[in-house]
């Protein structure tokens, strides 16, 4: 590895760590409804999209109130989403005619965006126009991005010590968007836009090669869209291969940015919720525990890359890598883009080495908390937080607390079932699919990497990533169909459990600590939380990775 891949590593780990505190501060003070300096600018729209929606931002609500307009909200958008594909063919801004998508393809493809997975079994810049591109699949990057914000906020208010409520859900939404979302998007654009990222409604460009023949480069309005699939770990890409494409991803600055965006705001939030529940120092010690698992992820990822496979004769593995920045910024992206629930890629991972493609499994398998979506990976790693007490209090003989909040029954429960249900779905969905021929047939590849392929199918619609092992033929009905069930259910498991235990916990009142009290904020926290998350949330696979990259890995260099 170069000294110029170190100092681009070492700076990317940097700017996270120097970025994610004040960002966590503002969006605290934003979410809240403070005033601050861009309240006077856009505090109009927040005003307007609430006048709109009907609500008020004095209205608490509560648990049942909150998860059932998160809920409703959620199927009016895949209902919505459906029926714009449906009547593509009639719609504008369609330069090359493009006809609907089948049924299977537009249904998979609603719940993806909905549910801030973008899986794509198709090709955008050869299925859909502009319109849907925009008002529908960019339009649902935003939303989908402020459910999790909401529901992260529904959660780390009911933890907070002077809970009164989890909130308004339209108001969270609202502010999400309009504060957050909105203006980091709006900058890294135009950014984009400065190296070269297209930004056009014009018809598609056809072209003459050197050796004479025709070719289509298709357009569009992509920087806004690739802008938010970052921020917003929604990564759907506006054209098939994704940030690999040099009209996405132009150069060695867009592709820092972007991966930087990838973990911007869900490395903040941990900032965020530190203030929101009154636990700052308990944050860092969070923010210890995803940096130390990020770190050793990023660290066996490139050693295993950079070993080359020497078995087969290769010294650099160099197929489906980024070559114009290289197999360690490859490696780094492949690394952001599965601890986050972004899933886009610059490379593509069924050509990772074993290793290294286990490593972007496993990271998805642990729930995607390190460092996890928007909202979501922050609640999902607060439910590690709440099975981690629990046990901290079972060796102690006691009644475990969390911020000085009984943690009983109903949390311990409903944190098993958010932890498990997309284990569940990955395992179950998986040993299905190599049953049938159905589930077999569209492998690329047979033995375990075809395990592997299937199993990563699987496992990025049951976390809502949505990068995916390319040598799949994902666009077979059977796993249009299958994935959209693992996506709508792993949405479920990520949304409904904190709304609950935030309810649930905010009718505690909190007491100070005694001297039996487990601590929070040291690093002996730290390290038992990282133990829990690779035990109770890695340890499910280990027969399953182990037939995978497992076996793929002892085949290759026996």
């Amino acid at each position: 590895m170069s000294y110029g891949d170190i100092s681009i590593l070492s700076l990317y780990m940097l700017a996270l760590l120097l970025l994610s505190p004040p960002l966590g501060e503002v969006m605290a003070r934003a979410l809240d409804g403070e005033r601050f300096w861009l309240t006077r600018s856009l505090g109009w729209l927040e005003r307007g999209a609430l006048f709109v929606s009907g609500a008020r931002s004095e209205k608490q609500m509560n648990g049942r109130e909150y998860m059932s307009a998160a809920l409703i909200f959620t199927g009016v958008n895949v209902v919505a989403l459906l029926a714009l594909q449906l009547a593509q063919a009639y719609l504008p801004l369609n330069p090359e005619g493009f006809a609907a998508p089948g049924f299977w393809l537009a249904l998979n493809t609603a719940i993806s965006f909905v549910s801030n997975t973008n899986w794509q079994a198709y090709s955008g810049e050869a299925t859909f126009g502009y319109l849907v591109q925009t008002l529908g699949l960019g339009v649902q990057n935003f939303i989908s991005a402020g459910v999790g914000f909401a529901v992260m906020l529904a959660m780390a208010r009911g933890l907070g010590k002077d809970a009164n409520g989890p909130g308004n859900f339209w108001v969270d939404l609202v502010r999400s968007i309009v504060y957050i979302l909105l203006p980091l998007s709006l900058i890294l654009a135009v950014f984009l836009l400065s190296q070269g990222v297209i930004m056009s409604f014009a018809d598609y460009v056809t072209a003459t090669t050197l050796e004479g023949a025709r070719q289509t480069i298709p357009l569009g309005p992509a920087a806004s869209q690739i802008a938010i699939k970052q921020l917003g770990t929604n990564g759907g890409g506006f054209f098939g291969v994704n940030s690999a494409h040099p009209f996405e991803n132009p150069t060695v600055f867009s592709n820092f940015a972007q991966c930087l965006a990838i973990l911007l705001i869900p490395s903040a939030l941990i900032f965020t919720y530190g203030r929101i529940a009154g636990a700052a120092r308990h944050a860092w010690r969070l923010y210890f525990a995803v940096l130390l698992l990020f770190a050793g992820a990023l660290a066996l990822g490139l050693y295993a890359e950079l070993q080359g496979l020497p078995e087969l004769g290769i010294a650099n593995n160099l197929e489906g890598k980024e070559l114009r920045s290289g197999v360690p910024q490859s490696v780094l992206w492949a690394t952001a883009t599965t601890a986050a629930s972004n899933g886009s890629v610059n490379a593509m991972h069924s050509s990772l080495s074993p290793v290294a493609g286990g490593v972007a499994l496993f990271l998805m398998m642990l729930g995607e908390v390190v460092y996890g979506g928007v909202g979501v990976g922050l609640t999902g790693l607060l439910m590690f937080v709440i099975i981690a007490v629990f046990l901290a209090g079972l060796m102690v003989g006691r009644t475990p607390e969390y911020l000085g909040k009984k943690i009983e029954k109903r949390e311990v429960q409903l944190a098993i079932i958010g932890v498990l249900t997309p284990s569940a779905l990955i395992l179950i969905f998986t040993a299905v699919a190599v049953q049938f021929e159905a589930g077999l047939a569209p492998r690329a590849n047979t033995g375990p990497h075809g395990l592997s392929e299937i199993l990563y199918a699987f496992t990025s619609a049951s976390a809502n990533n949505g990068s995916a092992f390319a040598g799949l033929g994902a666009g077979a009905d059977f796993y249009t169909i299958t994935q959209s069930v693992c996506m709508a259910l792993g949405r479920l498991a990520a949304i409904l459990p904190p709304i609950a235990i935030g309810a649930s916990m905010a009718q505690k009142k909190a007491v100070p600590p005694g001297p039996g009290s487990f601590a929070v904020d040291n690093f002996t926290f730290a390290f038992l939380l990282i133990a829990v998350i690779l035990i109770v949330g890695g340890l499910t696979f280990f027969p399953a990775l182990l037939l995978g990259p497992g076996l793929e890995a002892l085949l290759v260099n026996p």
